[in-house]
């Protein structure tokens, strides 16, 4: 019996990345759709649409890719305003309302620094990774770093994130010693897999410098 068990253990191990994988697209589809299939909708309403068999019968699959279709290119035509001259200028105009007002503010300021670190490519946003002793003696955790620093006894310090599992996009900033971090040879991609999948895809050894 412990055969099948072990036979079926590996059947949904092995479906769990495929399901995920799906969710999370089908997901993302529904949520893109939104904004272009209302518009879908109210177009809809006029009658010369309705009198057409094909897509009263096929409407909501329609519905759904021409919302799609039509919030992307929505996307893509603001980033390409924002990315002049003009759209800027327009751009920092409502950044500068929205900074006028109170909670408001704080919460844009912060969802923005974060979308800034996590757009930017590796090389800027993670230089490397290491491992440091957090946190405590004896434990060991990869950190990302993000930059260096000189404290007001004039020693070089690294400034570190530390993600958390499995959401890379949370963790701790630490400021440590460079000399009290070991250099690996692990690249961001490879760290952020390790973290992200709780040390189950990594290499079989580390090599530390």
């Amino acid at each position: 019996m412990s055969k099948y068990n072990k036979y079926i253990f590996t059947g949904i191990m092995s479906i769990i990345p495929i399901a995920i994988t799906y969710w999370i697209i089908e997901n993302l589809f529904l949520y893109f759709s939104k904004p272009g299939k209302f518009l879908i909708d109210q177009l809809y309403k006029i009658e010369i649409f309705k009198s057409y068999s094909f897509i009263n019968n096929f409407y909501d699959y329609l519905a759904y890719l021409i919302g799609f279709i039509l919030t992307i290119l929505f996307l893509y035509i603001l980033g390409q305003i924002v990315s002049n001259v003009l759209g800027k200028r327009i751009y920092i105009f409502f950044e500068g309302i929205l900074s006028k007002i109170p909670i408001v503010n704080k919460i844009y300021s912060t969802i923005k620094q974060i979308t800034n670190t996590f757009t930017k490519p590796n090389n800027q946003a993670f230089q490397k990774v290491v491992m440091l002793e957090y946190p405590k003696e004896n434990l060991w955790t990869l950190a990302m770093v993000t930059g260096e620093c000189i404290n007001e006894s004039k020693v070089r310090c690294y400034k570190l994130f530390v993600p958390t599992t499995p959401n890379p996009t949370s963790g701790y900033l630490i400021i440590v010693d460079k000399k009290k971090v070991v250099e690996s040879d692990i690249s961001v991609e490879e760290g952020l897999s390790i973290i992200i999948s709780g040390g189950m895809v990594s290499p079989e050894k580390f090599n530390f410098k």
